[in-house]
C-alpha cells in the first residue's frame, strides 16, 4: 500500500511517502539557494510523492533562525520557483510548509550552538501569545495585540499567493513544535484573558483563522495540510483529545490533512520515543475527527511504513531523518516490498 496512489482534492501522489519539511538554516535574507534545489531535488529523484520544503517563514521576524527560509516577500518566488519545477519534473508533488516560529524565533543555527541569537547576531525581539519564555536563558517575547495577530493571518495569506506563484501544489500550515500557533493553542503557553485565550475555542481561534485565510486564497484543487503536535507530553498542557477537536475544527476551514507530530513546546520534556512512538495520534484523529492523517516519528522501514497504512493508521508517511540518510530510499523499499516505483531514466541501467 505504501506504493499506492493517495488522492486529495485535484492532486494525486504517486505513492504515500511525504518528505518531512526539514530546517536546513542555509538560507540569507529568507532566499532559498542551490542547497535547497540540490537536498528537495534528490529526494523527488529518489521516488518520493511528496516533497516539502521546511518551514518558510511568513514574516522576517517569524524565521527559526537568522538562515531560515523565507516567503515573507515577493522577490523570495523566482528562487522557490526553480525548486518548485524540478520537483514537478520528477514527478514528485511540491509541497511548502508555512510558518512563524513565534517565541522560539530568533535563535542560532544548531552547529553555533542553538541558543538565542544576540542583536550582533542577528537576532531580533520574538512575539508570542504571553510574555512567557521558552525556557531558562531566553528572552521573554512580547504579547501580541490585536492589530499583531491580524498582521500574522494577512502574512500568511499573502504567503499562501506566493506559495501558489511560486507553483507548489500542497501547503502545510506549521501549528506544531512550540512555533507561535502552538503557543496559542496550549495553555502552557497561553495565558490570555481575550478571545485568544482560556477556552479550547478561544485558544484555536488563530489556527483556524489562519486556516480559513489560507484557504480563501488556496485553489480549491489543491490540498491544505496542517502540523500539529498531538500532545506536549505535560499534565495540563495540549494533548491528543484537543488535537482532535482542533482536527475537527480545521476540517471546516477546508484542511485536508493532518500531520501528527508531538512535543516541542516545553524544553528537555521527556518523550517515550520509539520506533513508530507518533503514530497513535495520527490513528486516533484519522478515526475521531474523519480526517487523513500522516503519521511520522522513527518510521525507518519499508515493512513498517507499509504496515501502519495497510492497518489504517495513516493514510500518509512522513519521513524525516531517514530520507537525510538515504535520499533514495523509496526506490529500495519498493524493490523490497516487490512494488513498482519509478526510477528516473538517467538510472534505469542501476535499477535491479
Amino acid at each position: 500500500m505504501l506504493f499506492t496512489p493517495l488522492s486529495l482534492r485535484g492532486i494525486t501522489l504517486r505513492n504515500r511517502i511525504m518528505v518531512s519539511p526539514m530546517c536546513q538554516y542555509s538560507s540569507t535574507d529568507g532566499f532559498a539557494a542551490d542547497w535547497h534545489l540540490v537536498h528537495l531535488g534528490s529526494r523527488a529523484v529518489g521516488g518520493a510523492g511528496l516533497v516539502s520544503t521546511e518551514a518558510a517563514a511568513v514574516t522576517a521576524a517569524g524565521r527559526i533562525s537568522p538562515r531560515d527560509l523565507g516567503i515573507w516577500k515577493d522577490d523570495h518566488i523566482d528562487g522557490l520557483r526553480r525548486i518548485a519545477r524540478f520537483i514537478t519534473e520528477q514527478g514528485a508533488v511540491p509541497g511548502i510548509q508555512l510558518a512563524h516560529a513565534g517565541r522560539k524565533a530568533s535563535v542560532e543555527v544548531p552547529w553555533e550552538g542553538g541558543g538565542p541569537a544576540p542583536a550582533e547576531r542577528g537576532g531580533w525581539v520574538t512575539a508570542a501569545p504571553s510574555p512567557i519564555p521558552f525556557a531558562e536563558g531566553y528572552p521573554a517575547p512580547r504579547e501580541l495585540t490585536a492589530q499583531g495577530i491580524e498582521e500574522v493571518v494577512t502574512a500568511f495569506a499573502a504567503a499562501a499567493r506566493r506559495a501558489l506563484a511560486a507553483g507548489f501544489q500542497v501547503i502545510e500550515l506549521h501549528m506544531a513544535h512550540g512555533y507561535l500557533v502552538h503557543e496559542f493553542l496550549s495553555p502552557l503557553s497561553n495565558t490570555r484573558r481575550d478571545e485568544y485565550g482560556g477556552t479550547l475555542e478561544n485558544r484555536t481561534r488563530l489556527g483556524r483563522q489562519i486556516a480559513s485565510a489560507v484557504r480563501a486564497v488556496w485553489p480549491d484543487r489543491l490540498p491544505l495540510f496542517t502540523r500539529v503536535s498531538s500532545t506536549d507530553w505535560v499534565e495540563g498542557g495540549w494533548d491528543a483529545a484537543q488535537s482532535v477537536e482542533l482536527a475537527r475544527m480545521l476540517k471546516k476551514e477546508g484542511v485536508d490533512l493532518i500531520d501528527c507530530s508531538s512535543g516541542g513546546n516545553v524544553k528537555d520534556v521527556q518523550i517515550p520515543m520509539g520506533p513508530g512512538y507518533q503514530t497513535g495520534f495520527a490513528e486516533r484523529i484519522r478515526r475521531e475527527a474523519a480526517l487523513p492523517t500522516g503519521a511520522l516519528g522513527l518510521i525507518t522501514s519499508a515493512q513498517q511504513a507499509d504496515h501502519i497504512l495497510r492497518t489504517g493508521q495513516a493514510d500518509l508517511i512522513v519521513m524525516a531523518r531517514q530520507l537525510l540518510r538515504d535520499p533514495y530510499w523509496p526506490l529500495r523499499a519498493a524493490a523490497e516490498l516487490k512494488a513498482q516505483a519509478p526510477w528516473p531514466n538517467q538510472y534505469l541501467r542501476a535499477k535491479i
